[in-house]
């Protein structure tokens, strides 16, 4: 009333004016339902999820990128180790996995043309030189007939025959070999000691990947346990995070209440920290288990976040007020949920006179949530009466308005 008073007395000098241009605006109508009973239950809004972050491996920091407070991303970098052992180990492992490749790739390309050319040009050459010392060897052999050279001379002569005859064979052999190529046992190894090294390169590109320190989701740091410089075994926590893009209010629910609800019931929230909007929440789980002492059933609760700037509005840790259809029927007086205005000392809406289309405040206490309605509570608030739901943030004091629709009133069912 004190509210209303004030508006009306800031708004006089304007109406001896002439007053103010009427505010475009669409109204809708005031419902009265009949809706389960609502009760209050106090809840602490806890993060989606939270995690300590730790070290894979063992090392030193060399770079600490975030701060508490700060939003990460999934997959982003939020502590370095020194990696320049791990570097050095990466990078032998590297050149071993070339020298292996060029290894399998010459034994299975085989011999070149080149290479079969050589080894025919020095069969040609041992065969002449067979050739060569068998007509020395014959030439002895008739020598020493006729008493010339002696019998150690025609000796000599069959061996250099005999050694010209071996090396053609090993020759001819060669070629064989060239003509033949690899053998696929050899190309067997090859390619199994190019896989060993492989998986090795593989290992240590992980080991050196394990130096990073990465988000595992999307959240905020909410606490950071090292800092640049630090020695950090492996397990060792780096920071804190919690996700809260989506939060979740934990209640505790008395038994006789706990059967109303069931899991995708849309309820109410509020929290103080943040101004009197009620915000929709959706319970996400019932806890099968009471507290012995106190007989309440956990009950979860689960809201969208809003960002603001670098953080969120809805912070780990606040005090949120639920209200859940429990109890018996009671009618109520609903209006759209787009009528509540708040920024004043209570939330309120505006109340239309519709013969003399002038808005006037109306200050009102809210209750639960039915669909896209809600419950309030005022004195002198009647079915059917019009109220803003569009253009209620451009009015700031009681004047004329121009309507543009005229309200259909009908409320949508719970749940909707």
């Amino acid at each position: 009333m004190r509210w209303t008073l004030l508006l009306l007395v800031l708004s006089a000098p304007v109406l001896a004016q002439g007053g103010p241009p009427a505010t475009r605006v669409a109204i809708d109508r005031v419902t009265v339902e009949e809706i389960a009973e609502g009760r209050t239950f106090v809840g602490t809004i806890t993060a989606e999820r939270t995690t300590i972050v730790g070290s894979e491996t063992d090392g030193l920091v060399a770079e600490m990128l975030v701060n508490e407070g700060d939003r990460v991303e999934k997959g982003q970098p939020i502590a370095k180790l020194r990696t320049r052992l791990a570097e050095l180990r990466l990078a032998g492992a590297n050149a071993l996995l070339r020298v292996r490749e060029e290894t399998l790739r010459e034994r299975k390309n085989g011999s070149r043309p080149e290479e079969i050319a050589q080894a025919k040009a020095r069969v040609a050459k041992a065969d002449a030189e067979h050739e060569t010392r068998l007509y020395q060897l014959k030439s002895a052999e008739r020598l020493f007939e006729s008493g010339t050279i002696t019998e150690d001379e025609v000796k000599l002569a069959r061996l250099a025959a005999n050694a010209a005859e071996a090396a053609l064979n090993e020759q001819r052999s060669g070629l064989a070999l060239w003509k033949a190529g690899v053998r696929e046992e050899r190309i067997l190894q090859a390619s199994a000691q190019l896989e060993v090294t492989r998986a090795e390169a593989a290992l240590l590109e992980e080991e050196l990947a394990r130096h990073t320190v990465r988000a595992p989701f999307a959240g905020y740091v909410v606490k950071k346990s090292s800092e640049l410089g630090r020695w950090v075994a492996q397990g060792d926590p780096v920071v804190e995070i919690a996700a809260l893009d989506q939060v979740d209010v934990v209640t505790h629910v008395p038994e006789g209440s706990i059967r109303h609800l069931r899991v995708g019931m849309k309820v109410g929230v509020t929290v103080a920290a943040v101004g009197a909007k009620p915000l929709e929440g959706t319970i996400v789980r019932i806890v099968p288990r009471a507290d012995r002492r106190a007989r309440t059933f956990p009950v979860k609760i689960r809201l969208q976040n809003t960002r603001t700037g670098k953080s969120v509005l809805l912070k780990d840790g606040m005090v949120a007020r639920v209200t859940m259809a429990i109890g018996q029927k009671v009618r109520a007086t609903l209006v759209p949920k787009d009528a509540i205005t708040l920024g004043g000392p209570t939330p309120s809406l505006w109340l239309i006179d519709e013969q003399k289309s002038m808005a006037t405040p109306m200050p009102v206490q809210l209750g639960i949530s039915v669909g896209d309605r809600i419950q309030v509570k005022a004195a002198g608030l009647k079915e059917g009466q019009a109220v803003v739901v569009r253009g209620n943030e451009r009015i700031f004091m009681p004047g004329p308005v121009q309507i543009t629709n005229s309200g259909s009133g009908k409320a949508k069912p719970a749940g909707d």
